[in-house]
């Protein structure tokens, strides 16, 4: 089920960040891309009380005082589990340090309540979201949810791995992608994969979520990335099943989004399609060719271009505009190539999601240090215009908590082509 249509513009909250006027979408882009420190006094108040845990795996999110979810990495703890999980010697070294720092902080401010600050500047109020006991739950075979799903914002119920990537077990990980490198980790040590959930798991999770507790409406569903495509597609088929049995495609009131490794033969998709998926994301991540042979080379050579160009235009030239998607990873290459790849993919009735590096995981390109302010403004006022002209919804509802295509679309001005900013 689609959320169709324009609906009346969000008025975004402005603010002031060292002498520039900002939005709640810009501010969003560098918490994301920046990460904060949360203080103490944070955890205290709020345990038990909200959606706030120290655990990175249970995904925190806040929310603007415009109604924009936003990730909320307490960098602290999250670079405690990267250490925890992988040997990441290349972070510890010195060069990579002052990339791992941040001048965003989160603590009570002077009327007891939450609060983002800019050094010592205080910048906004913030939210939390409705405490739920999901996290501490398991299936019925024992498979914990923490660190198999996340909730995300208020719509999304989402899956960050269902199957392996096998990019990962040849030691060729996209330099982006945490969990592939997590399993590029553990085979070169010969250890053994990771377990992932069966599709009743998926199933039992999704019931959760949607169902039981209603802490979200719609379903992403994401694995790695298989050799063997057509077996991927039977994992996806048996997952979706699994779902419909469980509870009903008809009873999911949002929608499910699929990302797969596009197919050789893109008639596979139609099988997807058939078992309930609503859009399928084949994502090219970055469309600068030259740039993407250099940070994705497995993908590059294995799966190709060619082939994901392949899936997306057969599912828009077969399902019609918006039910194809690319993930575009905003923030990895330059700003004239990612806007070029968003409205190729628009003009074609293709969705360009556009999902902002979180740069404390990996380093790309021996970087680990995100874009400036005025990237993430240009892109932003950019998409908007490429979304009016091309008639491109974005998924969900009020958006997930790293991606902006959603955010951007709620805040288009009708009577102009860029973001309503009052």
């Amino acid at each position: 089920m689609f959320i169709d249509g324009y609906p009346q513009p969000r008025t975004l909250t402005t603010y002031q960040l060292e002498g520039q006027t900002i939005d709640s979408i810009d501010l969003k882009t560098l918490l994301v891309s920046r990460g904060i420190k949360v203080a103490g006094e944070i955890y205290k108040r709020y345990k038990g009380k909200v959606r706030l845990s120290k655990n990175p795996l249970e995904c925190n999110t806040i929310r603007l005082p415009d109604g924009i979810f936003c990730q909320l990495t307490d960098l602290s703890f999250h670079m405690e589990y990267i250490s925890s999980v992988i040997s990441w010697n290349m972070i510890k070294q010195v060069k990579y340090l002052p990339d791992l720092k941040t001048d965003f902080h989160l603590k009570l401010d002077e009327n007891d309540c939450p609060a983002i600050y800019h050094k010592k500047q205080k910048i906004t109020t913030i939210e939390f979201l409705e405490y739920t006991d999901f996290y501490k739950q398991k299936t019925t075979s024992g498979l914990p949810f923490v660190g198999n799903a996340v909730l995300q914002g208020t719509d999304w119920v989402s899956f960050p791995l269902l199957w392996r990537c096998d990019f990962g077990i040849i030691n060729e990980p996209c330099q982006y992608c945490f969990p592939a490198g997590e399993i590029a980790s553990m085979s070169a040590a010969k250890k053994r994969d990771l377990k992932y959930p069966t599709p009743d798991d998926v199933a039992q999770m999704v019931e959760y979520a949607i169902v039981k507790t209603k802490c979200a409406t719609s379903v992403q569903i994401t694995g790695g990335s298989l050799f063997n495509d057509r077996h991927e597609v039977e994992i996806i088929l048996n997952i979706l099943r699994a779902i419909d049995q469980r509870i009903g495609m008809k009873n999911i009131p949002g929608e499910v989004v699929v990302y797969c490794t596009p197919p050789k033969d893109p008639k596979s998709i139609d099988d997807l399609f058939a078992a309930g998926a609503d859009r399928l994301s084949c994502s090219l991540e970055i469309w600068d060719e030259e740039l993407a042979a250099k940070i994705m080379p497995a993908k590059m050579r294995i799966t190709g271009r060619k082939r994901h160009l392949d899936s997306l235009h057969y599912i828009a030239d077969t399902y019609g505009k918006n039910k194809a998607c690319s993930n575009f990873i905003v923030g990895l290459e330059p700003l004239e190539r990612v806007l070029e790849g968003a409205e190729y993919c628009a003009s074609h009735g293709i969705v360009p999601i556009a999902s902002v590096w979180i740069p404390f995981g990996r380093p790309v390109m021996d970087s680990m240090k995100g874009q400036d302010l005025q990237y993430y403004q240009t892109f932003k006022t950019e998409m908007a215009r490429i979304y009016k002209q091309y008639g491109i919804v974005p998924p969900g509802g009020q958006g997930l908590n790293v991606c902006m295509d959603r955010d951007v679309f709620l805040s288009i001005d009708q009577g102009g082509a860029g973001v309503r900013i009052n």
